[in-house]
Order: structure tokens, then sequence, then C-alpha cells
């Protein structure tokens, strides 16, 4: 009895263990197929022609400037020129009493007389002699002393001239006149005060405006690449092979006169790494005044095979590169290392790295990563 009820029992369990392995099996899931490619957005690159330029930043200041002062003291008698308004070069802007000066040239001129005097009358005494001592009726001394004398006569003569023309000089400064042509600022004195020569604070101050430097900044990286492009040739110039300049005012619209690049500073400022560039501009109308800030814009010619990406594809590499993820023949990603330069219009100049026909992708680079599979939709017909 013991061995008939325990071969049922173990065939029961055979079957329950088939059951549930069946069952088992059926449960497991299929497995998953190849991986759907991930779309994504591409720009295919293709060559265009641009012109290229360098932007600079930079101050206006005034080409020249002229402190002006008294030469010589006296009382100010009168201002005769209109703050603020032009003014040229030579034109009278204070008279100081001159009553002193005029009498310094009087007696001057009275002392020039009194010397020519004396040295004609020793001038006809020493012709004489010179007859006399040729028939012995005079001694050799007498004609000796009478040369002498006509000599020292002549040295007066000569001092008293220079004395009446320095006199005269005074005088001519007792009107003091404009150095050069421009813009005058407000007098610090007024009429009744007494000026001294030479005194330390300026009655005024006068700016030429026109032409004007513009004062450019520029990083000593970027003066090297502006050096360069002036030995090729390849900036902008005018026919004394200087090269030109555009302006853009603070309200973003553009000066209507050209520049000139004249010169960079000597030194590098060991703090910003910053050279100062200056060039020339006109001011005909004298819309421009110094301290005002400009844009400036050196022109560099045409690239004809330039390429562009945009700037939402570039994204920087830890050792500070740039780099972008492209899409390759077999639509799959690829990332590469490139070179750019210049910033225009939300696009960056590609100095190396890529080439014409290049698909470089601009949306969905956070889905995706080097050898990944893409869907590419090229966006540039879209644009179109």
């Amino acid at each position: 009895m013991p061995a008939r009820s325990f071969r049922p029992t173990l065939v029961a369990l055979l079957l329950s263990g088939l059951l549930l392995t069946a069952c088992g099996e059926a449960t497991q899931p299929q497995q998953a197929g190849p991986a759907a490619a991930t779309p994504v957005d591409v720009v295919t690159l293709q060559p265009v022609t641009l012109p290229l330029s360098s932007e600079l930043t930079g101050r206006t200041s005034a080409y020249r400037i002229a402190e002006v002062r008294p030469q010589v003291s006296g009382i100010l008698k009168k201002r005769l020129f209109t703050e603020g308004a032009q003014v040229k070069a030579g034109q009278p802007l204070y008279q100081i009493d001159a009553d002193t000066y005029e009498a310094n040239v009087a007696s001057a001129k009275a002392s020039l007389a009194q010397a020519e005097a004396l040295e004609a009358a020793s001038r006809l005494q020493a012709k004489r002699y010179a007859e006399l001592v040729k028939v012995q009726a005079v001694s050799q001394q007498d004609y000796d002393d009478a040369q002498a004398s006509w000599k020292q006569y002549q040295a007066q003569v000569a001092a008293a001239k220079a004395s009446l023309k320095s006199a005269q000089i005074d005088l001519n400064r007792t009107l003091i006149k404009a150095p050069i042509t421009g813009r005058i600022s407000a007098s610090t004195i007024t009429e009744g005060a007494l000026v001294t020569a030479s005194q330390a604070d300026a009655l005024t101050t006068i700016r030429q405006l026109d032409p004007l430097y513009v004062d450019l900044t520029q990083s000593s990286t970027d003066l090297l690449h502006l050096k360069r492009l002036m030995a090729q040739g390849k900036l902008a110039t005018d026919q004394d092979q200087q090269p030109l300049v555009r302006f853009t005012l603070e309200d973003g619209s553009a000066y209507p006169q050209e520049g000139k690049l004249q010169f960079a500073d000597a030194s590098v400022d060991p703090t910003t790494g910053m050279v100062t560039l200056r060039a020339l501009v006109p001011n005909p109308d004298g819309l421009l005044l110094p301290g005002m800030f400009l844009r400036a814009s050196l022109d560099e010619g045409q690239r004809s095979d330039a390429l562009l990406v945009p700037q939402a594809a570039v994204n920087r590499t830890p050792r500070g590169g740039t780099s972008v993820l492209l899409v390759n023949a077999q639509n799959e990603v690829e990332q590469r290392e490139i070179q750019v330069s210049q910033s225009l219009s939300g696009n960056w100049l590609v100095e190396s790295g890529l080439q014409a026909g290049d698909r470089v992708i601009v949306a969905g680079l956070q889905k995706v990563k080097a050898g990944a599979k893409v869907a590419p939709h090229d966006t540039s017909s879209d644009k179109e």
C-alpha cells in the first residue's frame, strides 16, 4: 500500500512542474529589436562670399588743444570772443591794459634815436680820421680811437634796436590772440582782473574738432591679426596706403565720414593686455565731440569660400576649444573640433575643421552623442 500511494503523488508533482515551466515561458517578454534613429535638425554648410571686417570700440579726442595764458602782466580790459563759438587762429581774444607797454615802446624808440645820433657822429669822425692819417695829419692812435668809438656806438644802436623790439613784443602781447582754430570754451576770468605772465591757470581753452582723433582699444592678439592683414594687403586703404575705418555712433547710426588708421601704441597695457590704436576722422559738421563713444570697423576685403556655422551648434570642449556634432554618410553622429574667429549675425566664421557639404547638428544636440544613429532633417532648405 505505501508503494502504490507514492506513484500518483510523484506523477502529480511532475505534471505541476511542467505546467509551471510552460506558464513561465509563456509570460517571458519578447526580445527588443534595433533602436529607432533619433530625429535631429542639421544644416548643410555651403561656401558664401562674405565681406569681412574687424570691429573695435573707442572714444573721440580733440585733434589739438591749446590752453590760452597771458604772456605779460596787467589788468584785463576786454573779452573779445563769444564763449563756445568757433574761433580762428590769430583772432583777438582778450585785451590787457597796454598803457605801460606803450610807454616802454616810446622810451625804447627814444633810446634808439639817441644811439643812432651818436653813431652817426662817430662814423663821420672815423671817416675823417681815415683820410687824415694817410697824410699824417693825425696820429695813428687818434685814428684807432675814432674807429673804436664808432664800433662802440654801432653796438649801442644794435642794443637799442633789440630793446625796442622787446618792448614792441610785450606791447603786442597785451592783445591775446587764438593760437589755433577751434571751438573755444568758457572764460575763467572776467574784465578788471589782474593777470600775470605765464600764470598756471588758463584763461580759456581751444579745441580743434575737425578732424578728430578716435582712440581705439584692441587686444594684442587681435593686433597681431591686424598687422598680418596689413602686411598681406587685405585691408581697404586710401591712395596713401592708410587703412580706412568706418564708424557707428552711439545710437547705432552710421557716421557718414570714413577715417584713417594712424598708428598703434608702442606698448601693451600689462593689466588689460590691450593696445591703443589711433584713427583720424573728419568732422566738418561738428557732429562729433570729444569723449563720444564710437564703434569702428576695419574692412578686410571679401572671402569667397567662407563657411558659417550657427552659434547654437558650437560647443566648448574641456580644453577650451570649440567643437560641433556632425552627421556622416551613414547617418551616424561624429564629434569634430573646429576653429572659429568672428561672430556674424548669429553665426561663427569657420577657420578650420569643417568643409562644404558637412551636415552640422543644430537641434537635438542633447539627445545624441558620438556614434548614435540619427534621422537628420536638413533645415537649410527651410530657410530659403
